[in-house]
């Protein structure tokens, strides 16, 4: 059933690239509906709807995520692009983020074995992403560089990569290989819920925080990342082994 975002206002970027993004978010809604649609039909039949959920993955998920968006550790961005006069809507980019991150977390999979990658390869590829977004945090250097051409604040770079970068599509599709898809999501919906909270009330946050608290939840979440993606690296390389000596 096609969903309507004809309430997303639209007219601050540029037309083509935006009537373009409408229609792939279009499509990407239709199609999670329908795999939702699938989803629940078979584990409504077979009686496990929520068999598969466990406090333990989804907190996990949530920290991990958490970590990889990193919301707080852009306040800084946000606060800088709204001194430079740039517009940026918090229910617009909350709402493309999740769009664009929930229609790669079902269909990720499905372009994955178009290119004959199986999720294990994926999910060491991501976890050197990862490590690399850990450096980036905890010793204060640029290594995904931002060089595209929209200027138009909310689009790029808050949702773009700021929010749904690469960093969060390969950690989702990692995330995949060890926690069942109801945590993720759970965990993925509580993120979205407090980046909205956080881009709506950017100043009040930065205020509440100080600049030195954010600096030392960038470092904290820095080190965590760092851990995460040791053994996200170290479980999957494993079973890439096996599956080599098989």
């Amino acid at each position: 059933r096609s969903l309507n975002i004809e309430f997303i206002d639209w007219q601050h970027a540029d037309i083509h690239f935006l009537l373009f993004l409408k229609r792939a978010i279009h499509s990407l809604l239709r199609n999670f509906a329908k795999c939702i649609k699938i989803d629940y039909l078979c584990r409504k039949k077979e009686g496990r709807m929520f068999s598969a959920f466990n406090w333990q993955q989804m907190t996990s998920a949530f920290i991990v995520l958490f970590a990889v968006i990193d919301i707080i550790g852009s306040i800084p961005i946000i606060i800088n692009l709204k001194e430079k006069g740039k517009d940026v809507n918090a229910l617009k980019a909350t709402l493309i983020s999740f769009g664009l991150l929930i229609g790669f977390f079902y269909a990720g999979d499905m372009m994955l074995k178009l290119f004959h990658v199986d999720i294990e390869s994926f999910a060491v590829a991501g976890a050197f992403v990862i490590f690399l977004m850990s450096l980036e945090m905890i010793l204060d250097i640029e290594i995904f560089k931002n060089q595209g051409p929209i200027k138009e604040a909310t689009l790029v770079p808050l949702v773009f990569p700021l929010l749904a970068g690469a960093g969060a599509f390969t950690t989702l599709l990692s995330l995949r290989a060890e926690y069942a898809s109801v945590n993720i999501i759970i965990a993925l919906v509580l993120n979205m819920i407090w980046v909205y909270f956080v881009v709506s009330m950017t100043g009040r946050v930065e205020r509440f925080l100080g600049k030195g608290g954010i600096y030392i939840i960038r470092k904290f979440f820095g080190i965590i990342l760092l851990a995460i993606s040791v053994r996200l690296f170290m479980a999957n390389i494993s079973l890439l082994l096996e599956s080599f000596h098989q």
